[in-house]
């Protein structure tokens, strides 16, 4: 079994050994075969031994780029040659290896390629090059592996998951609706089904409440969608509920966001209340340097300097210093 994002992908097997035995082309015959028994008169390999060989996906993916439903299927494999295969996976779960196979129930075919590798006595099913979307699950047994790719579409699962969610108790706490609209914004979600999720737990809603990860949420999703006056004017609101070491933390974003004047405005805000701390001249030296006022850059690195800094905002102003002078 292995999970990609929130789905399962579960293979059940029988594992038969080599014992010595010749198995491509033998043991395993090539093509479609005629086994003696049942109604199959042309049938793939069973993938295994005893009984069928399923495989269980808990929501909709692809294999080898085709899509399958979510759902368990028996699975088999007509191998054609030493180096070329078509995976089958089959409606029809619950026959007896492969001696029932009918085309008519094939849900997927795809061709793949054997690779050679290095002897396996039992034959076993593994998980390999796992990612954020896909594996690679792989047959291996003897000196032989068949690979195929599985994809799952992680975001509009969530998404998907999410949207049923709120339709129950999740539905009525404000840190749900930050999280999905959170997530909707960092992988690739719908813009606008954030904004509203973002826009609910800030207001409107008897949970909702303003909070300065709310509008910091909120802020990124309107920069997302190209509003950066809505950005700014966000984080401004943000600006007046927010900590200290928040309102630091928004001046560096604003640096990201080439909106140098908010930055400078964010740090004087902080200096403002506490004008002997070395760490909020260190930032403010940062954002006049980021806007490329030199003498106002280098004349907060020294202040900073002068307060008998830590030694981690003292790296950071030499840092900063030694870049000016550098420019």
């Amino acid at each position: 079994m292995q999970r990609i994002g929130t789905t399962d992908i579960t293979i059940t097997y029988s594992r038969p050994s080599v014992k010595e035995r010749e198995v491509w082309g033998k043991l395993v015959p090539y093509g479609m075969n005629n086994l003696g028994f049942g109604t199959s008169k042309a049938a793939p390999w069973r993938a295994g031994a005893n009984e069928n060989t399923t495989i269980t996906f808990t929501h909709d993916a692809k294999v080898e780029g085709k899509a399958i439903a979510a759902g368990t299927y028996g699975f088999h494999i007509n191998v054609k040659d030493a180096d070329n295969a078509t995976i089958i996976l089959s409606t029809d779960k619950d026959a007896w290896g492969s001696y029932f196979y009918d085309p008519a129930n094939d849900a997927l075919r795809a061709d793949v390629k054997l690779k050679d590798i290095a002897h396996v006595e039992l034959l076993t099913y593994d998980f390999e090059d796992v990612k954020a979307n896909s594996a690679k699950a792989v047959l291996k047994w003897e000196k032989k592996a068949i690979p195929f790719n599985i994809e799952v579409d992680v975001t509009d699962i969530v998404l998907a998951d999410i949207r049923g969610q709120f339709k129950g108790q999740k539905g009525f706490t404000r840190q749900n609706w930050e999280q999905a609209a959170n997530f909707a914004m960092n992988n690739g979600g719908d813009l606008d089904e954030a904004l509203g999720w973002i826009n609910n737990a800030l207001e409107g809603q008897f949970f909702s409440q303003k909070t300065v990860n709310g509008l910091a949420i909120k802020a990124q999703i309107l920069q997302k969608k190209g509003d950066n006056e809505g950005y700014g004017t966000t984080m401004d609101e943000a600006l007046t509920l927010a900590t200290p070491a928040q309102i630091n933390r928004m001046g560096y974003a604003m640096i990201n966001a080439k909106d140098y004047n908010r930055a400078i405005k964010y740090f004087n805000t902080n200096l403002a209340k506490d004008p002997k701390n070395a760490n909020w001249h260190s930032s403010l030296g940062d954002g006049y340097k980021a806007k490329g006022d030199k003498k106002l850059a280098t004349k907060h690195y020294k202040k900073a300097l002068s307060l008998n800094p830590n030694d981690r905002v003292k790296a950071s102003v030499d840092k900063g210093l030694k870049e000016l002078t550098s420019k």
